[in-house]
């Protein structure tokens, strides 16, 4: 692979967070009936209008502007002819030669520096239906509920150069997309798909390569998986003298390889033409500059500002705004618990290991901003241990009851009375005689051994700085 250089373009296909469809009032939720969320418009019956979906329209160019591009003043749709059993009218209403937004760029940071991505176009389209096979009965179904989804395609320029920089690119767009609140994002939903063309050329070619366009790939894992396996096999092929075909490849998650599936059709295959149901229409300067303004804080300028605000370093950063939720959670700690970095660190220590062993989200716990500011607050004023509050940082994320009544209700509170914990540590010193010898000869491990036995007396309450100095206190002079 040394001689050969990759050469990757990705083309993301995102569902659109509306109620109904694009060109339908057919509901979008997901999992119902086979062929339930259908109606004309979106079955094709012969004279049937569209009526375009002012909601997915809005949230394409609120993706377009996200993503620097500049938006088509004049909005059209055509139709993409091509019969699959999947695509009921035998053509797809989408955009051809005027997509909504075109000529943009997204960063990523990559070997330590940042990289400018071009994006090609972002287009508003309507999706296929579902064919589910049967393959032990011999049989093939086919569900409409998907058909007219609204869908944003969003293309890259072919400026990758590796199947690590494509994983970032995903991510990066992932992110926004989130922050946007335009679609969840999910990939196994199908709310998140991508295809990628791919192609190998010798290191220092200016002409690209013969490519090949990846499809069924439902994971970040699957997308670098495929890439990597691709460009091997290309570039054995040419290493071979030969010339890999332009097709259409499925990617085999199970035996780790890509299989051919169709020649790769060409835009004329398609045979575009002005879609006669949809009449062309101006956006309004006005239109554009409220959903510019209405943008969020994206994840890049706030990355920069929570690294800049908050002391944070580059790496808590990123993973925090990495989930505009946890991000959000971070900063309304904050606004409670005036230490950022301890707050960083319990969100990406505890906080997470309990979410992702719970398998949960953290907008659907029952656990608050304001539980965890209590908690930290109990911890620096000394009423429990950094140990005692991993416990209560557990049943308050099971209960979403507040640190403090736990504590309060259980009677947790930590022992920092000095005359009560002398008592304790009289009675482990004299249960524990040949421990305190063991101390005198020097062994360290010792005084560690008798601070556990105090704290088991007092059933971990007891405040382990002050346990350690007045331990200290009476083995240096016993």
């Amino acid at each position: 692979m040394a001689e050969y250089e990759t050469v990757i373009g990705l083309e993301v296909h995102v569902q659109l967070m509306t109620d109904s469809k694009v060109f339908c009032a057919c509901s979008t939720k997901f999992g119902l009936q086979p062929n339930s969320s259908t109606c004309e418009v979106c079955l094709g019956m012969p004279g049937v209008l569209p009526v375009l979906n002012e909601k997915a329209f809005l949230f394409g160019l609120k993706v377009g502007l996200a993503l620097n591009c500049e938006i088509q003043k004049e909005i059209k749709f055509d139709r993409k002819n091509y019969y699959y059993p999947d695509l009921p009218k035998n053509y797809q209403i989408s955009q051809y030669d005027k997509p909504l937004a075109y000529n943009g760029y997204l960063e990523i940071e990559i070997d330590g520096g940042k990289k400018r991505i071009g994006i090609t176009r972002v287009h508003l389209e309507e999706d296929a239906g579902k064919l589910i096979h049967d393959y032990k009965a011999g049989a093939g179904y086919v569900d409409l509920n998907r058909a007219g989804i609204p869908l944003l395609e969003i293309v890259s320029d072919p400026e990758m150069r590796s199947p690590e920089e494509a994983d970032r690119y995903l991510q990066n767009l992932k992110t926004i997309l989130q922050y946007l609140k335009v679609s969840d994002c999910n990939m196994e939903e199908g709310s998140l798909r991508c295809d990628a063309n791919i192609s190998v050329r010798a290191k220092g070619e200016k002409q690209l390569g013969v490519k090949t366009e990846l499809k069924n790939m439902n994971s970040f894992k699957s997308v670098r998986d495929a890439l990597s396996y691709e460009a091997k096999r290309q570039a054995g092929l040419l290493a071979n003298g030969e010339t890999p075909a332009q097709e259409t490849r499925l990617w085999n998650e199970e035996r780790g390889v890509t299989l051919s599936m169709r020649t790769k059709e060409e835009s004329h295959d398609y045979r575009y033409f002005p879609e006669p149901d949809l009449v062309p229409f101006i956006v309004e300067a006005k239109t554009i500059a409220e959903i510019r303004n209405s943008l969020p804080e994206l994840p890049a300028a706030k990355r920069e500002r929570f690294v800049s605000s908050y002391s944070l370093s580059e790496y808590e950063a990123a993973i925090l705004v990495r989930n505009a939720e946890l991000a959000a959670f971070f900063e309304k700690t904050i606004s409670i618990y005036k230490n950022p970095k301890t707050v960083a660190n319990w969100l990406l220590g505890g906080v997470a290991s309990i979410l992702n062993e719970k398998k949960l989200l953290l907008e659907n716990a029952l656990f608050t901003p304001a539980h965890l500011a209590e908690l930290l607050i109990l911890i620096d004023s000394e009423e429990i241990s950094g140990k005692m509050a991993k416990g209560i940082l557990e049943e308050a994320f099971a209960k979403g009851v507040s640190p403090q009544k736990l504590v309060t209700d259980k009677g947790l509170k930590q022992i920092k009375d000095s005359g009560r914990l002398e008592l304790v540590i009289d009675d482990v010193l004299k249960e524990n005689p040949k421990s305190v010898e063991d101390f005198k000869k020097g062994k360290k491990n010792a005084k560690m051994f008798l601070v556990g036995q105090v704290m088991k007396k007092t059933s971990g309450k007891a405040n382990p700085a002050a346990v350690d100095e007045i331990l200290g206190k009476k083995l240096d002079s016993a």
